[in-house]
């Protein structure tokens, strides 16, 4: 039986864990939410984030199958193009993208532009599909609250990428403000997570540890039921609504909303250069 591996590639300025999925003795393997380096002030982007995970399947001599996705990141831009470019695979998310393509394309008013029918992604899975990495068997979970559109990866004998929808105990759950989001179906799907054994262990897709805590890319089950403090054992729903809600009215819009969101709708692809040969991005005024 293959013995499923992992590596992870922290983000410091999204705190954004990428991954590489793999099994020792087959080339395929999956990149989970890569990271495009994106400066907003200036507009400038760079690879050199992408390029560690480049050099991570290059020197393991691996081929990529998959560009995965949990979401459209409101946080970081996605480099699945980029990498796409360079190592093929296809850019799969989920099929309730096709939600979020149409809510932010008329936001943005680019509906002319995006056709909200989940292209140019290559891939869109359903909820409780399988699909595999080389032999390594996967099952995508659709797990909304978030945004409509978030999936998880479970892969069998490793774990499950569970995206924004827990971070660590100490840290909670994801923000549910964003249109589309709800923090009714995030419970439900937080719960259908935590039904997994309690041994399971749930790779984030995030952590923003308090002080003193160095960054942690996992934790298991049994660790977010007892410890986790919006959604631990003994919280019903009504109670994690009304703290989640509350808590979503005190943040602020992500750094990099505007930005990502254009860039993440489309799967990574940026707006197409305008007559001068220049691409550019908008920005809504007084909209968000």
């Amino acid at each position: 039986m293959l013995q499923p591996q992992v590596a992870s590639f922290f983000h410091t300025d999204t705190a954004t864990f990428t991954y590489v999925v793999y099994a020792p003795g087959q080339r395929e393997c999956a990149i989970i939410d890569s990271v495009l380096d994106y400066d907003a002030a200036s507009g400038r982007s760079h690879t050199a984030t992408a390029q560690q995970v480049l050099d991570f399947v290059q020197q393991h001599q691996l081929q990529v199958q998959w560009i995965l996705e949990t979401h459209a990141h409101a946080d970081h831009l996605s480099a699945a193009v980029w990498l796409q470019e360079r190592t093929g695979g296809k850019i799969a998310i989920g099929e309730h993208i096709k939600q979020v393509q149409a809510t932010f394309s008329r936001i943005f008013n680019i509906e002319a532009e995006i056709q909200a029918n989940g292209t140019p992604f290559d891939t869109l899975f359903r909820d409780q599909e399988y699909f595999q990495i080389g032999a390594l068997q996967v099952q995508a979970l659709h797990v909304p609250g978030h945004t409509p559109a978030d999936m998880a990866y479970h892969v069998q004998g490793l774990g499950v990428f569970v995206g924004d929808t827990l971070f660590l105990p100490d840290v909670g759950t994801a923000r549910c403000d964003f249109p589309g989001g709800s923090a009714s179906q995030l419970y439900q799907s937080i719960q259908r997570l935590l039904a997994l054994p309690a041994q399971t262990v749930l790779f984030m897709c995030h952590d923003y540890p308090p002080e003193g805590r160095e960054p942690q890319s996992h934790c298991t089950v049994q660790a977010q039921k007892e410890g986790n403090i919006h959604v631990r054992d003994g919280i019903s729903q009504e109670q994690f609504c009304e703290r989640r809600t509350a808590r979503d009215k005190t943040l602020g819009m992500p750094r990099l909303i505007l930005p990502s969101i254009q860039v993440n709708i489309r799967a990574g692809h940026f707006p197409e250069p305008e007559s001068n040969g220049q691409v550019y991005l908008k920005l809504p005024v007084n909209l968000l």
